[in-house]
């Protein structure tokens, strides 16, 4: 499910500033990317996240507020390995001028924010990403209640559709039955007809198109896609709604294929085309 979370706090003597996206995904998938002087506690961040975060691919960026934090330190070592390297490229290559400071100042990783021994503790970024992760699922709840009002929508008008297929079925039966008793007549031409014979005939057909077992489970599927969908215990629907999809899906199938009627068959393409809508959204629910 798509959403954004942001959250600001202090490590140390530095101010950092954490944002969250997330998009859809089957599984937990989290990309961070921290600023190099927060880099070594990736591995608490990443477990942070899946702690609150079941699914989805997260993407985290950190960045230093390097106008409020304290005071900027330079790291001489690094500091010293550039510049040894750039006099190497003068030599090597015949270079003429002098090394600019502001040039080596601005090299990857040489001015920091956070002074040794002020880096602060790993619980204090731990809680901005918390508070971050709070917001995002704050943000991924007020679409998926978006969502879930669509997808209602989108059931309401299967159902509607069902309705008129159950009300058709036993017209329907009549129909077939009385196009099946004329063709045997004109069939016959006078001939006797065996009316015991005649009535299995149009009991076994009656039979191969009877779709209220396939309607009856429709139904209970449909109740248990709402009752799944209303669930408010924090528990993952998305693969259970799925799951209740591909039922849906068959039992229309199966009604399509026994329904040897055009307008039945017209709301079967409108039920399949309604759950088509809906698995899109399911596939962005968590």
């Amino acid at each position: 499910m798509t959403g954004f979370g942001a959250a600001e706090g202090t490590v140390g003597a530095a101010r950092v500033a954490v944002e969250l996206r997330s998009v859809n995904h089957r599984f937990f998938n989290a990309t961070v990317r921290l600023p190099s002087e927060l880099s070594r506690w990736e591995s608490e961040v990443r477990e942070a996240l899946r702690k609150r975060v079941s699914r989805g691919h997260i993407s985290l960026s950190a960045r230093i507020e390097r106008g409020v934090a304290g005071a900027p330190a330079i790291d001489e070592a690094r500091f010293a390995a550039y510049v040894e390297m750039l006099r190497a490229l003068q030599s090597r290559y015949q270079l003429d001028g002098n090394i600019d400071i502001t040039a080596v100042l601005r090299m990857p990783d040489v001015m920091s924010s956070i002074s040794e021994g002020e880096d602060g503790d790993v619980r204090e970024l731990i809680a901005i990403v918390e508070a971050s992760a709070s917001a995002l699922s704050q943000a991924r709840e007020e679409e998926g209640a978006r969502l879930a009002t669509y997808v209602l929508e989108r059931l309401s008008i299967v159902e509607g559709a069902l309705a008129r297929i159950e009300f058709r079925a036993p017209q329907r039966l009549l129909e077939q039955r009385s196009r099946l008793r004329t063709a045997v007549q004109d069939l016959a031409q006078g001939v006797q007809v065996d009316e015991q014979r005649l009535a299995m005939e149009i009991a076994v057909l009656a039979d191969r198109l009877d779709v209220q077992e396939e309607l009856s489970r429709f139904a209970s599927h449909n109740a248990s896609f709402r009752q799944t969908l209303a669930r408010r215990d924090g528990e993952p629907v998305g693969k259970r709604l799925g799951f209740l999809l591909q039922e849906m899906l068959r039992e229309a199938n199966t009604t399509g294929s026994k329904a040897n009627d055009a307008l039945i068959l017209a709301h079967v393409v409108t039920i399949k085309e309604e759950l088509e809508r809906i698995r899109e959204q399911v596939e962005n629910l968590e």
